[in-house]
């Protein structure tokens, strides 16, 4: 672990750190000086000459790292990167609930749960950081970007390990509701059981017929509306897009879903269509004072596109 950054957030974004190797082997050194190893460890693109004139590398004690300093093994370098423009989520990102360990927030579609790729400004753990001045903020589970509805943070490092915990045990009871097509052929309340295998770099997750069962969902009508109906999703397991393929799988795919059963492309700022399953509920008893904890998302389904 590095030790802690001399630089402040930015944007709700902590400083990004790089590090010189430990030492040479006893082979000579590649790079004389400090700014030589910025360039080489930089990616392509980065203006390291810029931002070592404009003093936006640091050293560990906040001094500025001057492009003549030699080279030195073992040294921590700080820096905050340059931030794409990236079109603004509409929504409201309400706080359901907040006391000295605990956020919880009512999650709009389109916002992601943390910094990632094309969405870094443009999500709940930057916003939340910014807005409330709380640099540690941090998730305690994870919403997919298109999912909306309650999620839980810890606004401090030193209460994630204990309801992370909860998670990872899955001592935390959670409900989901989807709007999806009726089936009259299908009898609820049903339990979905199999295996879901999601390979990194392919959109879409697998379901692998006859492995071990890693992914359970039991699936119940809450109410029905014509060709539509909402169900009502109890999961018992937290695979990648577990909800979405499991009622893809019944011939029942969750409206206006991006990925399932054909993914479509969809622009980055395109909000208009947003998928129809929402976080509902969370429960647990809380690990440090002991009590019932349970929050409810505000939103209904259907949902409409944020605006």
């Amino acid at each position: 672990m590095p030790p802690r950054s001399p630089l402040p957030a930015r944007h709700g974004l902590d400083a990004a750190w790089v590090r010189t190797p430990d030492h040479d082997h006893g082979r000579p050194r590649p790079w004389t000086t400090m700014a030589a190893w910025l360039k080489h460890k930089c990616p392509v693109g980065v203006d390291v000459d810029g931002m070592l004139a404009a003093e936006r590398f640091v050293y560990g004690d906040g001094r500025a790292v001057l492009p003549e300093d030699p080279y030195r093994p073992h040294t921590f370098v700080w820096f905050h990167r340059d931030l794409r423009d990236e079109p603004e989520v509409p929504g409201e990102l309400t706080v359901l609930y907040r006391d000295e360990r605990l956020v919880v927030v009512d999650k709009p579609p389109f916002l992601s749960t943390i910094p990632r790729g094309r969405h870094v400004r443009q999500s709940v753990v930057v916003r939340l950081r910014d807005e409330l001045g709380m640099p540690e903020l941090s998730p305690l589970h994870r919403l997919d970007r298109v999912t909306s509805g309650v999620l839980l943070l810890a606004t401090e490092r030193r209460w994630r390990g204990p309801y992370q915990t909860l998670f990872a045990d899955r001592q935390v009871d959670k409900t989901y509701l989807a709007l999806a097509p009726w089936r009259e052929d299908l009898a609820f309340p049903l339990t979905v059981r199999n295996h879901i295998r999601k390979t990194r770099g392919q959109w879409q997750a697998q379901v692998v017929p006859g492995a071990p069962v890693n992914a359970v969902t039991q699936i119940d009508v809450e109410a029905r509306d014509g060709d539509l109906a909402v169900y009502r999703l109890t999961p018992h397991t937290g695979r990648t897009h577990q909800l979405r393929l499991h009622l893809h799988d019944l011939g029942i795919p969750i409206v206006d879903d991006p990925l399932y059963p054909e993914v479509h492309e969809v622009s980055v700022d395109d909000f208009s269509r947003p998928l129809q399953l929402l976080a509902r509920t969370v429960s647990f008893v809380d690990p440090v004072d002991g009590r019932e904890r349970r929050f409810a998302s505000e939103r209904r389904l259907p949902l409409v596109a944020p605006g």
